[in-house]
C-alpha cells in the first residue's frame, strides 16, 4: 500500500562534528505497525458496509418498485487515491503533535477528506507557497505532496529549506511527466489537453519546461485545439493567439516557431474520446501541414489517460444505457474526474452534481453544482412522484461513506428505512 521511505529529522541539537546539523534519518512509513494502524483508520473514516453489500446484489437495491437505485459499476477512490491518503495518514502516525506537517493544497479534490486531513492536525498550505509560507518551514519539517503532484520550482525550493517531502504523487500523472520531459529532450513543443489553472496541469507543465528548451500549450476544449490547427494551417494575428492563451502557455511561447513539432498529452482525468479527438485533430493538421512522410518528425501522441478515470466513464456511459429517471453525481466540486460524469450525465437525463447528501433538502428541494455558472444552485420539484430509478456514481475522490450517506437520505426522503430493506433482502 506505500510506496516510499520517508525520513526523521534530527535533532537541531545533533550535530556531525563541524557544527553543521546530521542529515535526517530514513524511517519506513511501511512498517507492519504503521500499515496496520492506517488500514485500520482510513477504513474507519471511509468505508461503508452498505455500499460493499449493494455491490454484492449487483449493484441495485430496490424498495418494491416505489424507488429503486443503481450504482455504475465502477465508483469512488482509485487506487490512487487510496494510496494519497494512505501516506498522509501514515505521516501523521510516524510523526505524531506536536510535530508539524505541512500539506500543500489539497491531498484530493474532495472536501471532506480534506477536512480530515485538518483533523488530524495537518497544515494545509499553498500549493505553491508564498514567500511567507516558505518562511514558516525549517529542516526537517514534513511536507505532503499531494496526489496531483507539485511544481518542479516547489519541490526544489522545499529541498533547499531541507524538508522532509512525503510524495503521494499519483503514478499516472507521473507518466505524464516522463512523457512531457522527453517531448521538451526532442525540441517538441507539449500541446496539453487539460485545464490550465488544476494542480496537476501546473504540474506537468513545470516539467515540460524543466530542461529550460521546453515549450508548452495548454487546449481546454474542442474549440481551442480547433483554433490551434486553423493557425497551424494558416497562421494569424500571433498577439491574438497570445491573447486567447494568456496564462496557458510557456514564457517565451511564440506560436510561429513552436507549433512546428508537437507532442500531444493530457490531465489524466479529462474525458478519454475528447483526448483523443484532440490528438486526432492535431494530427491531421499537422499530416496535412507536412505531408505524410514527414509526420514523425512533427507529431506523437502516447495515450495518458488515467485507467482508473476511463473504468469510471465506461461504468457510467453502460449505465446511462439502462431507463433512470435521474442521476446522482457525487463528489468535489472542484474535482475534474467528477465533472466529466456530471457532463456525460447532462447529456442524457437530469444530473444533479452534489457534494454530499446534505444537499438534498428535501423531496421538493435540492442544491447541487452548476457547471456552467460555476457555483451551486437550487432546483424545485427535482426528486419525481410515483415509482423511480435513481442512478448514482461518483468520482474517484468520494468515499464510499458519502455514497452510503446519499442512499439513506434518497430512501428517508421516500419514507422507507434502509436498515429494513437491506434485512429483508
Amino acid at each position: 500500500m506505500f510506496s516510499r521511505m520517508s525520513q526523521t529529522p534530527a535533532s537541531p541539537n545533533n550535530g556531525n562534528g563541524n557544527g553543521q546539523p546530521k542529515p535526517p534519518q530514513k524511517v519506513n512509513l511501511r512498517r507492519p505497525d504503521v500499515m496496520e494502524a492506517v488500514q485500520a483508520q482510513v477504513l474507519s473514516h471511509y468505508r461503508s458496509e452498505m455500499v460493499d453489500r449493494i455491490r454484492k446484489k449487483g449493484n441495485v437495491l430496490s424498495a418494491d418498485g416505489l424507488l429503486t437505485i443503481k450504482l455504475a459499476k465502477e465508483f469512488g477512490f482509485c487506487y490512487g487515491v487510496e494510496r494519497a491518503i494512505d501516506l498522509a495518514y501514515a505521516a501523521r502516525k510516524v510523526f505524531p503533535p506536536p510535530k508539524a506537517i505541512y500539506l500543500l493544497g489539497e491531498i484530493i479534490h474532495n472536501p471532506e477528506v480534506n477536512d480530515q486531513i485538518r483533523n488530524m492536525g495537518i497544515q494545509i498550505i499553498s500549493p505553491k507557497p508564498t514567500e511567507t509560507e516558505l518562511e514558516r518551514l525549517h529542516l526537517g519539517d514534513v511536507v505532503i505532496i499531494p496526489a496531483f503532484g507539485t511544481e518542479v520550482a516547489t519541490r526544489e525550493k522545499l529541498q533547499a529549506k531541507g524538508c522532509e517531502m512525503v510524495d503521494t504523487t499519483c503514478g499516472d500523472v507521473m507518466s505524464v511527466w516522463k512523457r512531457v520531459r522527453q517531448y521538451s529532450k526532442d525540441n517538441a513543443t507539449s500541446i496539453i489537453h487539460g485545464k490550465a489553472k488544476h494542480e496537476e496541469t501546473k504540474a506537468t507543465t513545470s516539467q515540460a519546461t524543466a530542461y529550460g528548451t521546453g515549450h508548452y500549450l495548454v487546449v481546454y476544449n474542442l474549440a481551442e485545439t480547433d483554433y490551434v490547427c486553423n493557425y497551424i494551417l494558416n497562421g494569424g494575428s500571433k498577439q491574438e493567439f497570445l491573447e486567447k492563451f494568456k496564462g496557458a502557455y510557456s514564457p517565451g511561447f511564440d506560436p510561429e516557431q513552436h507549433l512546428q513539432t508537437i507532442g500531444v498529452a493530457n490531465q489524466t482525468t479529462m474525458l478519454r474520446g475528447e483526448t483523443e479527438e484532440v490528438q486526432r485533430r492535431i494530427k491531421a493538421a499537422m499530416t496535412k501541414k507536412y505531408g505524410d512522410a514527414q509526420i514523425d518528425q512533427h507529431f506523437r501522441f502516447f495515450d495518458t489517460i488515467c485507467g482508473a478515470t476511463q473504468d469510471r466513464q465506461d461504468a457510467l456511459q453502460k449505465l446511462l444505457v439502462e431507463p433512470m429517471d435521474l442521476l446522482l453525481v457525487i463528489g468535489g466540486y472542484n474535482s475534474s474526474n467528477t465533472s466529466h460524469l456530471a457532463e456525460m450525465g447532462e447529456e442524457k437525463l437530469p444530473t444533479y452534481f452534489i457534494k454530499n447528501a446534505a444537499m438534498m433538502v428535501s423531496d421538493r428541494l435540492i442544491r447541487h453544482y452548476n457547471q456552467a455558472q460555476h457555483s451551486e444552485v437550487e432546483t424545485k420539484d427535482w426528486l419525481p412522484q410515483g415509482k423511480i430509478t435513481v442512478g448514482i456514481t461518483a468520482g474517484a475522490s468520494c468515499p464510499n461513506n458519502l455514497i452510503e450517506d446519499a442512499i439513506r437520505r434518497l430512501f428517508e426522503l421516500r419514507g422507507i428505512s434502509v436498515h429494513e430493506l437491506l434485512a429483508n433482502n
